[in-house]
């Protein structure tokens, strides 16, 4: 590439470094992205220059395929109700020693070596996601009450306390989160990381929030990628089962960010390298951008 080429593209991304100059962007970091090396290391750049060009970004991270393996030689069985792991008191030790204990602190060690300056936490530090405990439904069929079924320590997001990222934001620190939060009496309580992100996003009055995922962005009936999606087209998607999987909390956390004061949310495919900066600074992006427009009221699939 010529040197005027490369001044080119430099200055066409001067638009979006004055748009994005001094605001928060939450992401929630998995999938592929976590695991291959040369992912991890383009991630950690991205994040870095993020900082440099005076965006404030907070990592929200998961980690269930690490959970698994550890489990697994452990000789714990990982099981999954719903989607949902079934986390007794033995699963939330592994839980809380793999996300806090090893995940993390790669993360911050990875952006640390490439220049930034993380910060790793949980969320019972400093009492930052105050945690309930989750109800999991299981339909049975129409003649039949749904069962509920009880899977430990699974928690929802009750309270954000963001007293401690403010601080680190504010000291040019980037904070990175691991998805666990303080219940009832100090126990701890395992969350998923894609509500957590949302949570975290809606607390902080984020401008976006950024779901790095293993797939293209959100599809369509005929798996076709929706490249712009408005607030209150997700209710359907979900109630017709167009998009399913893990895909469901990120748009249901998705929803609830936008309604509550964030500016727009991005799902954009991790498997490629460098993601985040082609989805922020470039004009053709990447994935799917969903934006805030009139929600429709109700929809138990939000509460």
């Amino acid at each position: 590439m010529e040197v005027r080429q490369k001044a080119q593209i430099l200055i066409s991304a001067l638009p979006y470094f004055r748009d994005f100059y001094g605001k928060i962007m939450v992401i929630k970091y998995g999938g592929h992205a976590m695991i291959d090396e040369n992912l991890k290391k383009a991630f950690a750049e991205d994040i870095v220059l993020m900082k440099y060009v005076g965006i404030k970004p907070v990592i929200v991270h998961g980690g269930g395929p690490q959970i698994n393996k550890v489990m697994e030689r452990m000789g714990l069985k990982p099981l999954f109700v719903e989607g949902q792991r079934v986390t007794d008191e033995e699963t939330m030790n592994v839980v809380e020693m793999v996300l806090v204990g090893t995940v993390n602190k790669e993360i911050v060690s990875l952006i640390n070596r490439a220049g930034g300056k993380a910060v790793g936490l949980s969320g019972r530090d400093g009492n930052m996601i105050i945690a309930e405990k989750m109800t999991v439904y299981k339909y049975k069929g129409e003649d039949h009450p749904l069962e509920i079924i009880d899977i430990g320590r699974v928690g929802k997001v009750q309270k954000v306390n963001p007293e401690v990222l403010i601080t680190l934001l504010e000291k040019s620190f980037i904070p990175v989160v691991a998805p666990v939060g303080v219940g009832p009496e100090g126990l701890a309580y395992n969350i998923n990381a894609d509500l957590v992100a949302g949570a975290l996003a809606s607390a902080l009055s984020a401008e976006k929030l950024i779901y790095l995922s293993d797939v293209e962005g959100v599809k369509d009936k005929h798996n076709k990628l929706i490249s712009t999606l408005y607030v209150d087209e997700i209710e359907d998607l979900i109630k017709e089962e167009i998009v399913k999987g893990g895909m469901v909390p990120k748009l249901k956390s998705a929803f609830k960010a936008l309604v509550s004061g964030v500016k727009k949310v991005h799902i954009i495919d991790g498997r490629i390298a460098h993601s985040l900066i082609i989805e922020l600074f470039t004009d053709e992006g990447l994935g799917t951008q969903i934006l805030k427009k009139k929600a429709q009221e109700g929809g138990d699939i939000f509460e």
